[in-house]
């Protein structure tokens, strides 16, 4: 089998993955449940007990626009550090391996 053949097998079997669970719950939304994750019965459990959370909040920022821009600058920023610290031990496993030879 050459490598077209297994590019087109593949590719269609990414396509029936992607597919087949979209035809398999189209027209089931929110009501039944299907997509909501944990985060949205456990907020509903909790709002269901009476409980009333008492933040305190040092500064709410201004619109949920700067909010989503701040958590996306704190990905970011993680990120960067991350892809540093990746790099620079590839950095020194490449030094490594060179000094061996």
């Amino acid at each position: 089998m050459n490598n077209t053949t297994k590019n087109i097998i593949l590719l269609i079997l990414v396509v029936v993955i992607a597919v087949v669970p979209m035809v398999m719950y189209s027209g089931l939304g929110e009501d039944e449940g299907y997509f909501s994750g944990t985060d949205d019965v456990a907020s509903r459990i909790v709002e269901e007990s009476g409980y009333e959370p008492h933040p305190i909040l040092l500064w709410e920022p201004p619109s949920p626009e700067i909010e989503s821009l701040l958590f996306a600058v704190q990905a970011a920023i993680g990120g960067v550090i991350l892809g540093y610290f990746i790099g620079k031990w590839q950095g020194q496993a490449n030094l490594k391996n060179k000094e061996e030879d």
